[in-house]
């Protein structure tokens, strides 16, 4: 079922602003031809045929198809993965491309417009398409025609709501989708009043809790801590920060790193297009900072570290001994996936802005196994507070581990119910 007139219409008065919106983020004039080639054609050529098309938007969609990726990578299916973002892209790139160059091929997903969608299709011909979590793209839906499933599916309230005012294009989008699989029973509900039909959908819980590290970055962030003499350091990591987090952070911080040595803060900006501002924002408050960009190292005399790159996220959380997760103390906020550190035995603390990943976050409060703070000073008194005290950070990451362990399971679930589309 074809999306209808008036969504064609207002995708192609949108299309100027799209395309100048890239050109603004790209770095240079090789990578914006080809992101432009991959997102508005002629595209890349399939190294691969008949692959296992995977959907991510971005870094915690990736994340989350981790798991399933590597499972049919392992198996010798070939593997297509499509990002929206650049973040998602180079996630991609870096936990699967080395690995598997023959099987693992990650591209941009192209505009939805329909004559690209069918022009993608035809040139890779892929097998299924499994979208992860909540994306909808009503061309592409209506013009694969493959399977098509939605996994590890989660619709918030005001999502639900929001969908639910554009019934003309939500319905035939479900309508779509040859199955649904949720990560709870409150998402089930919200896609079965959607109009999507209930047999058609499964609770397979959240595969986000089967999440684990890449050796490769447990390898590199063991070499590092002995190259860089890390074995003293007491290390801080702000992760996924949005502005104007790392400045309230930093000036907040900034008398501790000041007063002990040992201290040590790593900083992982979510937006690439923001590193050089928060280089500006560390130099200001005279803080001696490196940036991963340049190849420096970590010296003795490094307060903050800024890690200026795509990808590397595993490796900070690798060396942390707690961890901040951001885009939790920002206006609207919403917070990002707080189970990468954890599942690293990471102690790790958000603000209060976190409906994002409000169930899984809410979840771990209850067993005290997460921090919630309430505003800046509050997150540099909890980091301060557990960075000196290795018995509570043993507790809390005990605590998390149990918890991650009591619901692993959604990996097998997942793979069962693609296995069945895939014979």
């Amino acid at each position: 079922m074809q999306p209808p007139i008036w969504y064609d219409v207002l995708l192609t008065l949108l299309k100027p602003l799209y395309v100048w919106r890239i050109r603004q983020r790209a770095e240079n004039s090789n990578g914006l031809q080809l992101e432009m080639s991959q997102r508005f054609g002629p595209f890349l050529a399939p190294k691969n045929t008949q692959a296992i098309w995977f959907h991510a938007v971005s870094v915690g969609e990736t994340n989350a198809a981790q798991p399933l990726v590597e499972h049919y990578l392992k198996q010798g299916f070939p593997v297509l993965l499509t990002n929206t973002t650049k973040t998602g892209q180079a996630r991609a790139k870096t936990l699967f491309e080395q690995q598997y160059p023959d099987l693992f091929q990650a591209v941009f997903l192209p505009v939805d417009q329909k004559k690209k969608i069918k022009a993608f299709v035809r040139l890779y011909q892929p097998k299924i398409l499994l979208l992860m979590e909540t994306e909808l793209w009503a061309n592409l839906l209506a013009n694969v025609p493959t399977p098509k499933l939605l996994l590890n599916a989660r619709l918030s309230e005001k999502s639900a709501n929001g969908y639910a005012k554009i019934k003309s294009l939500t319905r035939p989008m479900l309508h779509s989708l040859d199955w649904i699989a949720t990560q709870d029973q409150a998402t089930f509900e919200r896609f079965k009043q959607l109009g999507k039909n209930p047999k058609q959908m499964s609770i397979v819980g959240n595969i986000k809790f089967d999440i684990h590290a890449p050796q490769s970055f447990l390898d590199e962030a063991e070499r590092l801590k002995t190259l860089w003499q890390l074995q003293h350091r007491k290390i801080i990591v702000f992760a996924s920060t949005h502005a104007p987090e790392e400045q309230q952070l930093l000036v907040t911080l900034k008398s501790a790193l000041m007063q002990d040595p040992n201290l040590l803060c790593i900083v992982v900006p979510r937006h690439p297009e923001r590193f050089d501002a928060v280089f500006e924002i560390a130099q200001q408050l005279e803080l001696k900072t490196h940036r991963r960009s340049l190849k420096q190292e970590i010296t003795t005399d490094t307060q903050v570290y800024l890690a200026d790159s795509m990808g590397e996220l595993w490796l900070w959380y690798a060396l942390a001994h707690v961890a901040f997760v951001g885009g939790s103390l920002n206006t609207p906020g919403g917070g990002h996936n707080i189970l990468e550190p954890i599942s690293l035995g990471v102690p790790t603390i958000v603000g209060k802005n976190y409906f994002n990943f409000q169930a899984i976050v809410d979840y771990f409060m209850a067993e005290d196994a997460v921090k919630i703070a309430q505003d800046v000073q509050d997150v540099v008194h909890k980091i301060l507070q557990l960075v000196d005290n290795p018995t509570e950070r043993l507790l809390i990451a005990q605590k998390a581990k149990d918890i991650m362990q009591n619901n692993k399971g959604s990996l097998k679930q997942h793979t069962q119910l693609i296995d069945r589309f895939l014979i």
